[in-house]
């Protein structure tokens, strides 16, 4: 059985080694590049606006068409739910390490091409930009689940959850880079202009070369994906992928001795000894009854959080703006206003976003999953009706650093909670030749969340206000507490105990009927 295999119990009791740092970093630099990629976007529509569809005479001239700035927004949220979905079933298909290495050069490719978005006329660059968007999205998308099943499946199981988290913290990095670039790009080009060249008209306000600033942004996502390229092409396929899918537990040995640099027995016969019992399908009755209702909690928590998480992110600029924390455009030049912005994003990235990565990877094995995906859901629940109900009240002046300090910590507990959480949990509980399948149906199910997010919160605020809006969110938070009890504990368990694929007097760790039991040991 899967258990008795020497290889997978090497990486099981492995202590922490330098190939699991190595692991991180490469991995988590695609996830860098994700979150730079996705979350630019949000610091430049406000310039794309005022270049493009300047209107002198309209109440707020410089701003992005609703439909327009929904497309921009998420457009790459369309694609990463069609790459999650394409490339988690194809990394089971073909193997992790073989499918990787596409998704990184898409991303290259695609980060270069929304730079260079040319056309005739505003619609046309528009529509260039959103064309690559969206399959800079079908890359990232293929990154969620090829990046945590590797992870977790050449971790050891004492910090497994560590490792995995400590991946997607990456993502807080790359918000931060995105803020930091737009500050040092918006910073060097005002430095060009003279302050008596910031008049409130189409030209003194948005100078030519503004157009430069939001290419150069977008297109520098290109960098830290490749140059991880060359070592992504270098790490050997996962173990668990060879011995469990492949059935080639010669290779799978030979590749491991490699990395922990032990000798292990090939153990081929113990594979071909394996029962049946476990080669059941995605769309069997057996997957139902063992992972059915583990796959609609991992999909339905994701789904809720990421309508909360991207509404926020996506849209910080709007809720600084309506309550007057950054200036109305008609009072700042378009550089100037990117750089506030910018700033502003920074500071809430590098005071609770990255924060509260590191503390879920200092805390998730020492408190478990499942705590900390409860808790992060009720303390955004709770910030977010403290920011809605009293929302006049932070609208004054005075009181706008207290409205700054609430909203900074619902990102704090997002990621010190489930943000981190549901990419975690899918990596660990499903079995291996489904692992990166069902963590891109999870992830799919979260960007559907994210799509949600980034068109309904535009309208939203726009036709029933921000404080309602805000309202909506802290009710989606809610009922991802509810969701939550559905999703196991994996921590300080193996892949094959919280699979199944250990044996059946393990596979019932994973029964439905006894998860509620998991949730708390």
């Amino acid at each position: 059985m899967a258990k008795e295999l020497q290889v997978l119990n090497a990486l099981d009791v492995a202590k922490t080694q330098w190939y699991h740092f190595t692991a991180i970093v490469i991995a988590g630099m695609g996830f860098f590049t994700d979150a730079y990629d996705l979350f630019c976007i949000s610091l430049v529509t406000k310039l794309l606006g005022r270049l493009y569809y300047y209107k002198e005479d309209s109440p707020n001239p410089g701003s992005l068409p609703s439909n327009v700035s929904a497309a921009v927004n998420g457009v790459a949220f369309c694609g990463t739910l069609a790459g999650q979905l394409f490339f988690g079933w194809l990394g089971d298909k073909m193997g992790r390490k073989r499918v990787y290495g596409m998704t990184l050069m898409l991303m290259v490719i695609c980060s270069i091409a929304c730079g260079l978005s040319f056309g005739k006329n505003p619609d046309s660059v528009m529509a260039t930009l959103c064309f690559f968007r969206f399959w800079l999205g079908f890359g990232i998308g293929g990154d969620y689940p090829l990046s945590a099943t590797i992870m977790s499946e050449y971790a050891n199981k004492k910090t497994r959850g560590a490792f995995i988290a400590a991946v997607f913290a990456m993502q807080g990095f790359g918000i931060l880079a995105g803020g930091m670039v737009a500050i040092i790009v918006s910073a060097a080009f005002k430095a060009k202009y003279p302050a008596s060249a910031y008049q409130v008209d189409p030209i003194g306000s948005t100078p030519p070369e503004a157009d430069y600033v939001w290419r150069i942004i977008v297109m520098f996502g290109a960098v830290p994906a490749a140059l991880t390229y060359y070592w992504r092409m270098k790490m050997p396929e996962t173990a668990r992928y060879t011995a469990l899918v492949a059935r080639n537990a010669k290779q799978a040995a030979a590749d491991m001795s490699k990395v922990l640099q032990v000798e292990l027995e090939a153990d081929q016969e113990k594979i071909e000894d394996r029962g049946r019992g476990n080669d059941f399908g995605l769309f069997s009755m057996q997957f139902v009854r063992r992972h059915g209702l583990h796959l609609v909690g991992t999909t339905t928590t994701w789904f809720l959080l990421d309508i909360a998480f991207y509404s926020q992110n996506l849209f910080q600029k709007d809720i600084f703006s309506a309550i007057g924390w950054i200036p109305k455009a008609k009072e700042m030049s378009a550089l100037d206003e990117v750089f506030r912005i910018a700033r502003a994003q920074t500071l809430i990235a590098l005071c609770s976003t990255v924060p509260g990565y590191w503390f879920t990877v200092a805390f998730i094995d020492k408190i478990g999953r499942f705590a900390i995906q409860l808790m992060g859901f009720f303390f955004m629940t709770v910030f977010m009706f403290a920011l809605a109900i009293p929302y006049h009240h932070w609208t004054i002046k005075a009181n706008r650093i207290g409205f700054v300090v609430i909203y900074s910590l619902t990102f704090f507990f997002a990621n010190f909670g489930p943000n981190a959480t549901t990419f975690v949990v899918p990596a660990e509980i499903f079995p291996a030749r489904l692992r990166s399948t069902c963590h891109g149906i999870s992830a799919a199910a979260g960007k559907a969340g994210a799509i949600v997010g980034a068109f309904g919160f535009q309208y939203a605020e726009k036709g029933i206000g921000v404080r309602n809006t805000l309202i909506i969110l802290g009710v989606v938070n809610f009922l991802g507490i509810v969701f939550t009890f559905l999703v196991p504990e994996s921590k300080g368990r193996s892949l094959e105990e919280m699979s199944g694929e250990a044996g059946e007097e393990n596979g019932a760790a994973t029964d439905p009927k006894v998860a509620g039991q998991d949730l708390r040991t």
